[in-house]
């Protein structure tokens, strides 16, 4: 199962292969865009875990692929490749939302720890929703409150609210069973079989209305685990930024 999925948005081919061959071989699965405008379609449209994103570039520069991809993915980790002397556009980086930034020439190993400090570091501060639409039902997480499109209302049990919590703020990316059991139970996953995560997850899709044949709101992603979709923007999702905090 790869690590993650890293979009790689470089216009010199010889970095960006030499990226892709990095995140390769350390089990990550790259996604490849040659200029901004193939960068922002592939954000947009490919359930990635983090973007690697060049400043300088033709068609579309880098600073303004960060601003439109935050204006719309607020919560994507982005680290920015930079080239020595770009400090000023650095600073506008970082103020812009980027998470972090590596300076050309950069190594591997440089290359890799920075990415995998971004992402543990999004993984402990998801964004917080006090309430949810989607497929014509309301969830309150404030009252642990699900209520369906006729009306009618379920008190949703503590657990089965947080992981659905959980799964929202990480909305349209796959949650690992191991990463439900870290940061919703607060089980170290290593060495453990259980299956806990499926049977909470089985529960939450009864109370859903969703059919477990066919899921329409809580997905399998094959290898990956489960995912909370993403539908038309015409739902309204009510946001507050905050820290996960976790259960035992």
């Amino acid at each position: 199962m790869p690590m993650g999925t890293v979009l790689v948005v470089e216009d010199d081919t010889s970095i960006r292969k030499g990226v892709v061959d990095t995140l390769t071989f350390a089990g990550y699965r790259a996604i490849e865009a040659k200029d901004g405008r193939e960068g922002l379609s592939a954000a947009f449209a490919t359930n990635i875990d983090i973007i690697l994103l060049d400043i300088l570039m033709p068609h579309v520069d880098g600073l303004t692929v960060l601003k439109e991809v935050r204006a719309s993915r607020p919560t994507l980790p982005i680290i920015m490749l930079t080239a020595r002397g770009e400090d000023s556009d650095v600073v506008t980086g970082l103020k812009l939302g980027a998470d972090d930034y590596v300076v050309k020439p950069f190594s591997a190993t440089q290359l890799l720890a920075r990415i995998e400090a971004v992402l543990r570091r999004s993984a402990e501060r998801p964004t917080h929703l006090n309430q949810l639409c989607i497929a014509g039902i309301t969830i309150d997480f404030e009252r642990r409150e699900l209520t369906q499109s006729d009306g009618t209302k379920i008190v949703l049990p503590q657990r089965e609210s947080e992981v659905l919590s959980y799964l929202a703020a990480h909305r349209g990316r796959a949650i690992s069973r191991d990463e439900l059991l870290k940061r919703v139970w607060g089980v170290d996953p290593r060495g453990v079989r259980t299956r806990t995560v499926d049977m909470t997850i089985a529960r939450l899709r009864e109370q859903l209305g969703d059919d477990p044949t066919e899921p329409r709101v809580i997905v399998t992603v094959r290898g990956r685990g489960y995912m909370l979709i993403k539908e038309n923007e015409s739902e309204t999702n009510a946001f507050t930024e905050g820290t996960q905090q976790d259960s035992a």
